[in-house]
């Protein structure tokens, strides 16, 4: 049984699906029904014990400059590549710190604070299982350890959500696998999910956490986060006139 000792959050894109709102805020940030997605997440983590917390930061940075104040154990780590480079840019600047670790991105709401527990007995992600169709990336599972995923989803699967955990071992295996990815071979337009579900998955047996679907709350879209917060509804129609 491991342990997960640190948590890293991602929140350094854009957000560019949430256009207009992501202008002045970064989605993290968004209050939906007067809460910051991220404060749903933090909280979650010191209700597990979890208090030494990296944030990784890159779009208005400064709007995050607080949190370390708000939430005793956070500290900032900017991302200089955030603009040009996907995610796997925001993993490799917090590489030092992925030890015994949940890693998650920051612009999800967190209902269910047991689905951050601490505990594990193998590196892998939070999962829901789908028997209908999706869209998702959906992984296969075979006697407890993924043997696929599917980026363009499917249907009898396990639906991957952003939170993982990844015992010391296989955390020293990753970053060893962000570096050459990131720097050697100057991968830098994907996914940092990628590099042990794609590009070296032969080296991991990872395994998902079962979870339900109403744990978890992942907002892509505006549509999205008007359904779950009508004060948004003036900046759906901005946006719809916009495309006019």
């Amino acid at each position: 049984m491991y342990k997960v000792r640190r948590a890293v959050i991602l929140a350094a894109g854009e957000g560019k699906r949430l256009r207009p709102v992501t202008l002045t805020t970064p989605k993290p940030l968004i209050r939906v029904r007067g809460e910051r997605m991220i404060d749903t997440i933090l909280r979650a983590l010191h209700e597990n014990g979890i208090a030494e917390i990296y944030v990784v930061v890159g779009y208005r940075k400064e709007e995050f400059r607080h949190l370390p104040e708000e939430y005793p154990g956070v500290t900032l780590i900017e991302n200089p590549w955030y603009a040009a480079c996907n995610n796997i840019s925001s993993l490799y600047v917090a590489r030092d710190h992925l030890e015994d670790a949940m890693i998650l991105d920051g612009d999800q709401i967190i209902r269910n604070s047991r689905v951050l527990s601490p505990e594990f007995d193998r590196s892998g992600y939070n999962a829901v299982w789908t028997g209908g169709p999706t869209r998702e990336w959906l992984l296969t599972v075979e006697d407890g350890v993924v043997t696929g995923c599917s980026r363009e989803g499917g249907s009898g699967g396990w639906q991957l959500y952003s939170i993982s955990r990844w015992s010391r071992e296989d955390a020293r295996r990753l970053r060893t696998h962000l570096e050459e990815e990131f720097i050697s071979r100057e991968n830098r337009q994907i996914y940092w999910d990628d590099v042990a579900l794609f590009c070296h998955r032969s080296e991991y047996r990872l395994g998902v956490r079962r979870m339900d679907r109403d744990d978890v709350v992942e907002i892509d879209e505006l549509e999205e986060l008007v359904r779950l917060d009508g004060s948004y509804a003036a900046f759906l129609k901005g946006a719809e006139g916009n495309e006019e």
